[in-house]
């Protein structure tokens, strides 16, 4: 669909400054030359180096405090479990009230539970049960911001340019995913776990400040539009009449359930398989190298194949998962895990970035927040069921097994996940890229 609106002052003011230079719609480049998109991106990206400070601090608190990988996977569960019913209701309400006072409300609520938990985890033996609590409430507060989030994307730049929002989105998760485990493994060992929390409260201002900046058009409303109860089942509407939608989400919910166990375990597979001490400065720079590919392979989509067909990268990065997780399941030395990890996750965020971009390219505006509700349910809210699933597993047998179990499921999705040709989205109001405020 090409737009006819004016551009907003904003982007003209940028193209004055840009000159001559030409921009491709969809790519990366073309997406960050909104400037109320750039704020966000800043503010979101400052926060998740926040929140992955914390989530691989809080993963290795987990072991550490009980050695077991099934108290592992209780607490992944917690942090994302609500994500498997909450999602939808967050979904409605991306899609019926402001969202910038909704996510903003949200993020201060992750921020007070935040120092909360640094406070649980003060003591030299937490309290599990406190701690698991805690989490339960942060994972709530997650499952009500990310549809709202997911679904603010093309009110920033617009559907032309989804596709390079959709790239560099991930781009900056994975970005901070580099970043975040460092510093937090650094924190960790030099000051604790409780005050690695702290700062990911503090990093919380950062999107509240971003989110405070722009002024959103209000949600789009068909006039069809289902109302009260009925708007919670509509997502799964349009997943019953849209086959593409359909092969999306269920590719996406069976790879985080079955394909994605390590993710949840990673400090478990980090000390059993590879002897690296999992509140360590070592392993939070394995966990970077992981964020590296990633952040490699969801950027590349938005730039070097921002032109080729998105529905082949999802299948043959599913290819490439399969084999490159299996050689890191069958690794014992860290020297080349480290590597390999870089693979892992760069194949895995070029899948997730391409399957993405197919999903929301069939998306109507006023029905997208409660389809991206279903997608982060398959997302994030299966990843914590296979991790309660695979930690008493890993305990009985091995790592090893679990993570060849999943590479196999990757490889038969890579046969399953035929998306194209695919179709053009039925008719919406094209959205006015959001300006600043």
């Amino acid at each position: 669909m090409t737009s006819t609106a004016e551009p907003p002052l904003e982007d003209a003011e940028d193209a004055i400054v840009d000159g001559d230079r030409t921009y491709i719609p969809g790519s990366a480049r073309s997406a960050f030359r909104h400037r109320t998109f750039r704020r966000v991106f800043y503010g979101s990206f400052l926060s998740n180096v926040g929140t992955w400070m914390q989530n691989v601090v809080l993963g290795a608190l987990a072991y550490d405090i009980t050695g077991s990988a099934t108290f592992v996977g209780v607490v992944l569960f917690a942090q994302l479990g609500p994500m498997l019913l909450l999602s939808v209701v967050g979904g409605v309400l991306a899609d019926t009230v402001d969202r910038r006072r909704l996510l903003v409300g949200v993020a201060a609520s992750q921020l007070v539970l935040s120092f909360v938990l640094a406070a649980v985890a003060a003591p030299d033996e937490p309290n599990m049960v406190a701690l698991v609590v805690v989490v339960f409430a942060i994972g709530i507060a997650q499952a009500l911001f990310n549809p709202a989030y997911s679904a603010l994307l093309p009110q920033l730049v617009g559907r032309d340019d989804l596709p390079g929002a959709i790239s560099l989105h991930s781009a900056q998760m994975n970005g901070s995913r580099v970043i975040g485990p460092v510093i937090g493994a650094v924190l960790d060992a030099a000051v604790g776990a409780s005050a690695v929390f702290a700062v990911n409260g503090l990093s919380y201002l950062f999107v509240i400040g971003s989110l405070l900046t722009v002024r959103l058009p209000p949600p789009l409303v068909s006039p069809g539009d289902e109302r009260g109860l009925r708007r919670l089942g509509a997502g799964f509407l349009v997943a019953r009449n849209n086959v593409v939608v359909r092969r999306c989400l269920i590719t996406m919910f069976t790879f985080s359930l079955f394909s994605l166990a390590f993710v949840g375990q990673f400090p478990v597979v980090a000390e059993r398989n590879l002897g690296i001490d999992e509140r360590s400065t070592a392993y939070g720079l394995l966990y970077a190298c992981f964020g590296i590919g990633a952040v490699t392979g969801a950027l590349s989509i938005g730039t070097v194949f921002s032109r080729r067909s998105k529905p082949r990268i999802v299948r043959g990065a599913l290819v490439a998962y399969a084999l490159s997780l299996a050689v890191f399941a069958l690794l014992r030395s860290p020297a080349p895990a480290y590597l390999v990890v870089v693979v892992v996750g760069l194949t895995y965020f070029a899948f997730i970035t391409s399957l993405s971009t197919v999903l929301q390219s069939q998306l109507a505006d006023h029905e997208r927040g409660r389809v991206m509700a279903l997608w982060i349910m398959a997302f994030g809210g299966s990843v914590p069921l296979g991790n309660l699933l695979a930690g008493p597993i890993i305990d009985a047998t091995s790592t090893t097994l679990v993570l060849l179990a999943g590479a196999v499921w990757a490889l038969a999705l890579a046969g399953y996940a035929r998306l194209g040709p695919v179709a053009e989205p039925h008719a919406d109001a094209e959205p006015e890229p959001a300006r600043a405020a």
